[in-house]
Order: C-alpha cells, then sequence, then structure tokens
C-alpha cells in the first residue's frame, strides 16, 4: 500500500521536474482536447492545476507505463470547474520532460484513499 509520503515524495520531484523540463500534455489523444474546451480552460490553466495536485488528490500509482514505456504513471483527480477530472502523469524519460498522459472529465467516480 502506498503512503502519503511517497505521493507527496512524488509530486515533489514531478514539480521539480517539470520546472526544469517542463510537461508535455498528450493532446493528440481527442478526449484531453475535449476536456479543454468542455470546461472552458487554457493550456497555461491546465498546467497550473496539474503543478497544484496535492497528494490528497492521488487515486492509483504507481503503474507501469506497458504502452509507452516511459516509466510509472500515477493517477490523480481534482474538481475544475464542478467536474471531476482525471489525471495521469509520469516523470517521463531521465532529463527529459515531465508527461500528462490524460487530462479528461472522469469516466467514472474516482477513490481517493487520502482524502
Amino acid at each position: 500500500m502506498i503512503t502519503i509520503e511517497e505521493v507527496k515524495a512524488f509530486l515533489d520531484q514531478f514539480n521539480i521536474k517539470a520546472e526544469v523540463f517542463g510537461i508535455v500534455f498528450r493532446d493528440d489523444r481527442p478526449k484531453n482536447r475535449k476536456a479543454l474546451v468542455q470546461l472552458g480552460l487554457t493550456q497555461l490553466q491546465r498546467e497550473v492545476i496539474v503543478k497544484s495536485l496535492l497528494p490528497q488528490d492521488y487515486v492509483e500509482g504507481p503503474v507501469i507505463d506497458v504502452l509507452n514505456q516511459k516509466g510509472e504513471m500515477w493517477v490523480f483527480g481534482k474538481d475544475v470547474k464542478g467536474q471531476e477530472v482525471y489525471i495521469k502523469i509520469t516523470l517521463g524519460y531521465e532529463n527529459g520532460q515531465t508527461i500528462c498522459i490524460s487530462f479528461h472529465i472522469a469516466e467514472r467516480p474516482l477513490t481517493y484513499p487520502f482524502k
């Protein structure tokens, strides 16, 4: 079982790396693009939301990224304009950008172990 301290350590590492290398958003995925329109968000607002994730927003992870092979994925949820948003992030490759694989309205209710 993951601890809240491990989630905090991951988020700290993610945010430090994001400040240095930035975040790549998978806008090639239609539901991620659609979420920006549905929520009325700019790309900058989306980045601020991802960088503001807290350990209490944790849903699941780490999960091995078998498809993209970019390391461990972590899932978070965040209330954005009254909608529950599903956010999946990874540190990406060493010395490279962090990656936001998913940022879209949750397709099912999320469970938050630390709320």
